[in-house]
């Protein structure tokens, strides 16, 4: 994977809140667990909020804490800044970005709404409530953000199996892919199924999972064609290379695998986000089918 040097970052789409505190809890008023990143897999395992890589859908108890400044260390007359972790990924939302704003339309009908990603560090407040860095990235419906801190990528690629650069697009896309369930109405259609059977809750929180995964693959089959504001490309190349280290980061955050990683036994009665299997097949799905409209695990009728 190589990005383009000359690409615009948009940085307007970016919220740096590192620095500007944010108290740890829970989302929702309930425990994120495990106490920051030293207890990430605990939290994955256990699933509290829908967490790592996840949606917090319960809403309310919090505000956004204060906006950051832009990222200047991304701006085009900055030397390197291609090496800068926060750079890189402000390139990686604005690809994403820039094609469910061309995708959207085409697919739904609808055009799409932008959602900012804020970077935070340790702690933060949303209007979904208090997170610690322990819960993972995560999307919050309240205010059409995602959050993540950005030292997450080093658990993911240290503690959890998935060391390739292109798990960081994955993850930010999967994210995205929860805005676009937002922006439709499917996420709060499927909070209104689980309130009518809440004995469903789990089953219909895979299929938001799955289908928020194969919104990332569907973005990565298109990935190498988006461009900046100019028309410049933001992707040099992508390798199908690249591709499978997509796949592997969401096999290794597979309900399964991290119950296993946990010391438990597998009970997929506790499933949230799906087998590794199932998250490795919708992103597969998206990819090979680069069209969103495949991606409806409501009506595919996903088995735990």
């Amino acid at each position: 994977m190589e990005l383009n040097e000359r690409a615009d970052i948009d940085t307007s789409q970016i919220e740096d809140g590192r620095g500007s505190g944010g108290s740890g809890g829970g989302i929702g008023g309930l425990p994120i667990g495990g106490g920051g990143l030293a207890g990430i897999v605990v939290t994955l395992v256990i699933a509290l909020v829908g967490g790592y890589f996840g949606i917090n859908t319960l809403g309310g108890g919090g505000s956004s804490e204060p906006t950051g400044t832009p990222l200047t260390r991304c701006g085009a007359d900055q030397q390197q800044r291609l090496q800068v972790l926060e750079c890189r990924n402000g390139l990686f939302v604005t690809s994403i970005q820039n094609y469910w704003r061309d995708q959207f339309p085409k697919s739904f009908g609808e055009q799409y709404v932008p959602a900012k990603t804020h970077i935070f560090q340790n702690a933060v407040n949303t209007a979904c409530g208090s997170a610690d860095s322990g819960v993972g990235p995560f999307y919050c419906p309240a205010d059409d953000k995602i959050y993540i801190d950005l030292s997450f990528y080093q658990v993911l690629s240290k503690q959890l199996g998935a060391p390739g650069e292109f798990a960081q697009p994955y993850v930010l896309a999967h994210e995205y892919g929860h805005h676009v369930q937002d922006v439709l109405g499917t996420e709060a259609e499927m909070r209104r199924r689980q309130e009518r059977d809440p004995d469903s809750a789990n089953a219909e929180s895979v299929k938001l999972e799955l289908q928020a995964d194969c919104y990332a693959g569907a973005w990565a089959h298109s990935a190498a064609n988006t461009t900046d504001k100019d028309g410049d490309k933001i992707f040099v190349s992508l390798t199908d290379t690249d591709i499978q280290e997509g796949i592997q980061a969401a096999g290794q955050i597979g309900d399964d695998t991290l119950q296993k990683r946990g010391g438990g036994d597998i009970n997929p009665e506790q499933f949230t986000h799906g087998s590794s299997e199932q998250r490795q097949k919708w992103f597969r799905v998206g990819w090979e089918s680069g069209d969103p409209k495949q991606c409806d695990t409501f009506k595919a009728g996903v088995v735990l």
